[in-house]
């Protein structure tokens, strides 16, 4: 069994499921808003999901995945974790792993590069990453998110674990970056 970890100094590799809007035309602050159990399927199609408006091409053919915005107190919470969860998740299934690795903590792309991680995918084929909710809890003025993560590859491989996102708790003078929930950790194995 093959290990990844980010907290360590090996390599990791990512996460959670499609992050997308409805193709009903509704706005972005519905769609974080959804009830967390419209996103715990493995893929796009699954999911209900469609091209977000983050998801429109930025102009050097890369789509920008940033997280849909949210009010300041949603962002703060479950939600806003969640939010990030789910644009680290929609980059690693579009093979977006520069956008994935600027939603993860400076320790964490301090131990892996956005070369490392792509690498961690190679023959794959199609990437599909699912992660049903999660649970949230505070310590030491840090919150943190965990949730389960599966990855699954059109070509067969497939690996699971945990990830893990943290935020500061509004911690007088932390910085707007400690403030923001990024992926602190991934914990995965693989399976086959």
């Amino acid at each position: 069994m093959h290990i990844l970890q980010f907290a360590a100094l090996s390599c990791a590799a990512i996460l959670a499921t499609a992050c997308s809007a409805p193709s009903d035309g509704t706005d972005d602050q519905a769609t974080a808003d959804a009830s967390p159990a419209t996103t715990t399927q493995s893929a796009p199609a699954q999911t209900g999901a469609s091209p977000r408006p983050q998801d429109a091409d930025t102009g050097d053919g890369d789509p920008d995945i940033a997280p849909a915005p949210l009010v300041s107190e949603a962002a703060k919470g479950e939600k806003g974790a969640r939010n990030v969860l789910l644009a680290f998740s929609r980059a690693i299934e579009l093979g977006e792993f520069g956008q994935a690795h600027d939603l993860m903590r400076e320790n964490a792309r301090a131990n892996t590069s956005a070369k490392d991680l792509a690498r961690q995918f190679d023959g794959f084929g199609k990437i599909t990453v699912a992660a049903p909710s999660g649970s949230i809890e505070g310590a030491a003025g840090t919150l943190y998110y965990t949730a389960p993560v599966t990855i699954t590859g059109s070509n067969g491989p497939r690996i699971e674990g945990d990830i893990v996102l943290s935020r500061v708790n509004d911690v007088p003078g932390a910085t707007p970056e400690q403030l923001r929930w990024r992926v602190r950790e991934l914990d995965l194995s693989r399976t086959n």
